[in-house]
């Protein structure tokens, strides 16, 4: 009890070498191959080939090259492949949407609050390798959000009490005090530099740059859009009148990437070829 399995599973091939290739299912952005290969090190496996990280490939193209004993290549299915998969998948949505946004609109991620601390700074890599901002602006920035609107009593409110501070002055928008575009009106005139109109309602996105427009102060703000927004949104937003798309959620959610580990050469001690 304990022990593991595979030492009597294998105890007649401590002389046998093995080579696999982990490779893709599918087309992805690969991200996670250097974590991957201190990984492969640890458990004695040698690499002998590994693309580069953010390498995009396609179904069949080998990702890592790797050789050991038949124990180390079983570890090395069962620890290998969930290091790059999860991370490989959040690179692989964030490249299609930057992609698909087509260079009109900066497309970033947010909701990182919601994803557990241990892997939270893995995967923002892996969306910012993938080409996704994961923060709506350049440090210094203040996001105010609507709890700190409720808290303030308003919009102004809110703003007014970070007047002093450096940075970009951001403020989420929902409708909550008022119509959402004299929301926007009210954090123009308080000083916000981001505006995030996050409730997925594309009518209320136009109701605000509209407004914002008819008001001769859309140009002194930038407009963000946000809620629920998915990949196959992208290319209509990019008509509509917005700077910034937040697809937090649909990178998060991202589905692993499918990558697979398959022996391809086995050397026994004294066999002149692989079997």
């Amino acid at each position: 009890m304990g022990q593991d399995i595979r030492n009597e599973i294998f105890r007649n091939e401590e002389n046998t070498r093995v080579v696999a290739v982990i490779t893709a299912t599918v087309p992805g952005v690969i991200v996670g191959i250097e974590e991957l290969k201190e990984k492969a090190k640890e458990i004695g496996v040698n690499v002998l080939y590994a693309v580069e990280e953010g390498s995009e490939v396609k179904p069949g193209d080998i990702i890592v090259k790797i050789e050991g004993k038949p124990k180390q290549i079983a570890i090395a299915e069962d620890t290998l492949l969930g290091i790059i998969s999860k991370p490989s998948g959040v690179a692989t949505v964030a490249r299609n949407a930057v992609k698909l946004a087509d260079k009109k609109i900066t497309i970033v991620s947010g909701g990182w609050k919601k994803v557990l601390p241990e892997v939270k700074r893995k995967l923002r890599i892996a969306a910012s390798i993938g080409g996704v901002k994961t923060r709506i602006a350049e440090h210094p920035f203040i996001y105010l959000d609507k709890n700190y609107v409720r808290i303030f009593g308003g919009i102004r409110q809110a703003l007014e009490a970070v007047k002093s501070l450096p940075g970009t002055k951001v403020v989420q928008l929902k409708g909550e005090t008022k119509s959402i575009e004299e929301e926007a009106i009210e954090a123009v005139l308080a000083g916000a530099d981001i505006i995030m109109v996050d409730t997925g309602n594309v009518e209320d996105l136009r109701k605000v740059t509209q407004t914002l427009r008819q008001n001769g102060v859309r140009e002194r703000v930038k407009v963000a859009f946000a809620g629920g927004v998915t990949l196959s949104q992208i290319p209509l937003l990019t008509r509509e009148d917005v700077d910034i798309l937040d697809i937090g959620r649909a990178v998060i959610d991202a589905p692993l990437l499918d990558v697979r580990l398959d022996v391809v050469e086995v050397h026994r001690e004294g066999e002149s070829s692989g079997s």
